[in-house]
């Protein structure tokens, strides 16, 4: 199972809306067969298992992140798959969620006379399909919240200059986490005043992030490097009802999706937002925007995981903060929102990674 879930790794960031699932086939301590949910999320992991392992699977074992699926979409189901192909057990780490599998894969290999041990590393499997299971029971994203700070906690200068806090690993290594998620949220004002690419970059990066802006008023510049990329690399607009419809031409011009979302106190609705990108099939958001755009997250309560790289030096008290205001007017009692899951250094930096409880 372990094998299985590090094959499943590999889909991560470009098999969305379906989950990242692998899985290995093995028969008298011999691996026949292994595979990995293919990019768009076709085919699937079981597929590609049983056709290495061809008429060997029969007697086999197959070791499967998530329920097989149990329902007719695209292709047939591969708990059927698995009943055709004569295999002896098969082990899954997770139910499926998902309320057209939900238990009916498991049924289909029973009924088929098919052994299954279900809940094997069932913690791991679900910190690897959080951004799934997230789609799929609370109808937004998996939502991770990065910041590069100083030891004082500031993100740019009192004038806003913030290449570079962090050094040549910790940004490589922005890159790698990047080239993982569904997509790289920003706000309209970082994405103005930083103009930033948002791609994953010097790691041989197979595939790319949707770059998703929270634009209200669709005001970014077509001159922007997001504007004239948008042909090239997904670029998704959030803008309120609002927006003109001169802009909305303008910028669908540049290839650019344009999502609509329901407005704010002075903006965008953050709850309304992630919805709206999890019914258009993102499950991994990894948010890279400002001081507002932190605090509308941490606020509602949306966010799931901290990316924290911090640099060994100070700025000062009239540098721009990492979080803008949460209204919070008393300490909070009980244990912390967020508990340290990994911590890690990065040449001078510090890599710390905390999830919400």
């Amino acid at each position: 199972m372990a094998m299985a879930l590090g094959l499943a790794a590999r889909g991560l960031g470009n098999v969305w809306p379906n989950p990242a699932v692998g899985c290995v086939i093995v028969k008298d301590g011999r691996v026949l067969g292994r595979g990995w949910t293919q990019p768009g999320g076709r085919p699937h992991a079981e597929t590609i298992a049983l056709e290495q392992a061809g008429a060997k699977a029969h007697g086999a074992t197959a070791y499967v992140t998530l329920e097989p699926c149990a329902h007719h979409g695209k292709t047939p189901p591969c708990a059927e798959a698995l009943v055709a192909a004569g295999v002896a057990r098969v082990v899954t780490a997770l139910t499926d969620p998902d309320p057209r599998v939900s238990g009916g894969g498991h049924r289909i290999l029973r009924a088929a006379g098919i052994e299954v041990t279900e809940d094997v590393m069932a913690a791991e499997a679900r910190q690897a399909n959080a951004g799934f299971l997230s789609r799929v029971n609370c109808h937004r994203p998996h939502v991770t919240l990065k910041l590069a700070v100083t030891l004082d906690g500031r993100i740019a200068t009192a004038t806003g200059e913030s290449r570079w806090i962090t050094g040549p690993l910790a940004r490589r290594h922005v890159h790698a986490l990047r080239m993982r998620s569904d997509a790289v949220m920003v706000g309209a004002g970082t994405a103005r005043v930083d103009d930033p690419d948002l791609t994953a970059r010097d790691i041989g990066a197979l595939h790319q992030p949707v770059r998703v802006v929270l634009d209200s008023r669709l005001s970014l510049s077509l001159d922007s490097r997001l504007g004239r990329t948008a042909n090239t690399v997904p670029v998704w607009l959030c803008h309120s009802p609002a927006a003109r419809a001169e802009a909305r031409a303008d910028w669908q011009a540049t290839g650019a999706r344009l999502v609509e979302v329901a407005g704010g106190d002075g903006g965008l609705d953050i709850g309304a937002v992630l919805a709206a990108l999890a019914e258009a099939g993102l499950t991994r958001v990894m948010c890279e925007g400002g001081a507002s755009l932190a605090a509308s997250l941490l606020g509602a309560g949306l966010a799931d995981e901290l990316w924290i790289y911090t640099a060994g030096r100070m700025l000062g008290g009239d540098a721009l903060p990492a979080v803008g205001p949460l209204g919070i007017t008393a300490m909070p009692q009980g244990r912390p929102e967020f508990r340290l899951e990994e911590q890690r250094q990065l040449g001078d930096d510090l890599f710390a990674r905390w999830v919400r409880r």
